[in-house]
């Protein structure tokens, strides 16, 4: 019988603890949908004794950093926060750091949850590569370590033998990947019907919707065009429109716009429109021309354009993936 793939959990005082015990629910999943035994999964921590969680709950590890050795398949890494009056700031342990930079060249692969990026990152992993994390505290990593691309809208990435998930839910898509890499897609699928799941998503996927990407402005009046947008899709739209709206001439209008959101009106309603049309895919059995006209995209062959510039597919290879009713 072959070797049970060795998959390593870190665990230190304060990890999240859904992104210790999402991924390691799928992998028991798998083993039990596959009926055999693939993956074996440890807990690791720097020392012995119990490890209190963000949650206040206890984990047990079954070893200690010094006891793991370099026969890992793969290395997991969650991670932790704390609260400041700005928000969620990332936690690096030194110690938790060290350790990882020594066991992950051994692994075969390394993957971080949510906030562990940072841990991968402080470790010097993720240098040169493109990385996800936590929408929350994606500019912190972005800012300590500037030799790593950070894209904080999917829920996951892969960048060669490293993974790097976004958080909360988003640990199981990422563990869910892994299996479909180890395993193949059949697999991957029946684990996320054990756990009633959307499925399973890509990586490609954003972490947010468009409206909750962009906060709120410190102008109200943008805040209102914004909504309109949302709610009139099949509407002229275009920037010269909507400077008309805001009784703005369009180059004050734009730079405006930019301003306030961080992205240029054609942009932001182009981001909105295909979210709809993701929308009616999952949701729907429209013909596609009906989902273009629907989303105010206008022509299946500017759906097609801009799911491929945003997505990287097609509206077909979309619905065939995430069609979420029968």
């Amino acid at each position: 019988m072959p070797t049970p793939h060795r998959v390593v959990i870190a665990v230190f005082t304060d990890v999240d603890l859904l992104d210790v015990t999402g991924p390691a629910e799928v992998f028991a999943l798998a083993n039990r949908v596959a009926g055999r035994h693939l993956y074996e999964v440890r807990l690791a921590a720097p020392e012995g004794g119990q490890v209190t969680t963000s949650a206040g709950v206890r984990l047990v590890p079954d070893l200690v950093f010094a006891e793991v050795g370099v026969a890992v398949d793969t290395l997991l890494v969650p991670g932790a926060v704390s609260m400041d009056e700005e928000g969620p700031v990332a936690l690096v342990d030194p110690e938790v750091v060290a350790w990882i930079a020594a066991t992950a060249p051994h692994a075969r692969r390394v993957a971080s949850v949510c906030v562990g990026a940072h841990l991968l990152a402080a470790a010097g992993l993720l240098d040169g590569h493109r990385a996800t994390t936590h929408w929350s505290t994606a500019a912190q990593l972005a800012a300590e370590h500037p030799r790593v691309e950070v894209d904080a809208d999917p829920i996951f990435v892969r960048s060669g033998r490293l993974w790097t998930g976004a958080g909360i839910s988003a640990c199981m898509d990422l563990t869910l990947a892994l299996v479909a890499e180890d395993h193949g897609e059949e697999l991957a699928l029946g684990v996320a019907r054990q756990l009633v799941m959307y499925l399973k998503r890509q990586g490609g996927q954003s972490q947010f919707s468009v409206p909750l990407s962009r906060p709120a402005t410190s102008r109200r009046d943008i805040d209102e065009l914004r909504a309109h947008v949302t709610e009139h899709l099949d509407a002229d739209l275009s920037a010269a429109a909507l400077a008309a709206r805001m009784c703005m001439s369009e180059r004050h209008f734009a730079r405006v716009f930019r301003k306030e959101t961080g992205t240029s009106p054609a942009a932001y309603v182009e981001a909105v429109r295909v979210e709809a049309a993701r929308r009616l895919l999952e949701t729907t059995d429209d013909p596609l021309e009906q989902v273009a006209s629907a989303a105010g995209l206008g022509s299946v062959e500017t759906l097609h354009r801009a799911f491929r510039k945003q997505l990287a597919t097609t509206p077909a290879a979309y619905r065939r993936r995430f069609r979420t009713t029968h």
